[in-house]
C-alpha cells in the first residue's frame, strides 16, 4: 500500500551560503511541475492527431514565498544560483522522511503582495533559466535533469541515454 506523507515543513535557501535558511519566513513553495515536451502528428488520412511525447521536458519554473522582505535575494538577483527547496514529511507511524529539490537557475521574478500596515506583507518569487534539478525523497532519487550533461533520469533510469549514444555524444 501507498504511504500516506503529509508534508510538516519546508526551507529554501541558496545551497552554496552558510545561514541562507529562510525557515522562519518562508509561506510557501513550489516543486515545479515537469511536463514533457510532445510533438503533435496529424496525419491527413487519420481520424486523430496525436501528441506524441519526446525525450526532454519543458522549461522548469519553481517559486517560492516569504513573509516580509527578503533582503537577501536581491544579492545576485536575476543572476543564476544553486537552490535547495527543502521538505520534512511524516508518515500516520510518525516516521519522518526528508525531500530535497535541488535548483540551478536564476530568481528572475519578483512580486511583492498587496499588503496593509496591520499585515506581514509577502513577496512572491520565481526562479527560471533552470539548467540543473534533481528531485529526491528520503534519500531514493526521483529526478535528475541537467541541460549541460544532456542527462535525464527518472529513478535511475536514463531517458536519454541511448539518444546521446546514436547521436555519437
Amino acid at each position: 500500500m501507498q504511504k500516506l506523507l503529509m508534508l510538516t515543513a519546508v526551507d529554501v535557501r541558496r545551497a552554496e551560503v552558510a545561514g541562507s535558511s529562510r525557515v522562519t519566513t518562508i509561506d510557501k513553495l513550489t516543486i515545479p511541475p515537469i511536463k514533457f515536451a510532445s510533438a503533435t502528428h496529424n496525419p491527413g488520412g487519420g481520424v486523430m492527431a496525436v501528441d506524441f511525447n519526446l525525450p526532454r521536458i519543458q522549461a522548469l519554473e519553481p517559486a517560492f514565498a516569504v513573509r516580509g522582505v527578503d533582503i537577501d535575494i536581491f544579492s545576485g538577483f536575476g543572476k543564476a544560483d544553486r537552490w535547495v527547496f527543502a521538505g520534512a514529511y511524516r508518515d500516520k507511524s510518525g516516521k519522518h522522511y526528508g525531500g530535497r529539490a535541488i535548483i540551478e537557475g536564476a530568481v528572475s521574478d519578483w512580486e511583492p503582495d498587496q499588503s496593509a500596515p496591520t499585515e506581514f506583507q509577502g513577496c512572491n518569487h520565481i526562479i527560471r533559466e533552470v539548467t540543473h534539478f534533481e528531485l529526491q525523497l528520503d534519500g531514493e532519487e526521483l529526478w535528475y535533469i541537467d541541460f549541460e550533461e544532456r542527462i535525464m533520469r527518472r529513478r535511475g533510469e536514463d531517458l536519454f541515454a541511448e539518444v546521446r549514444q546514436v547521436l555519437g555524444a
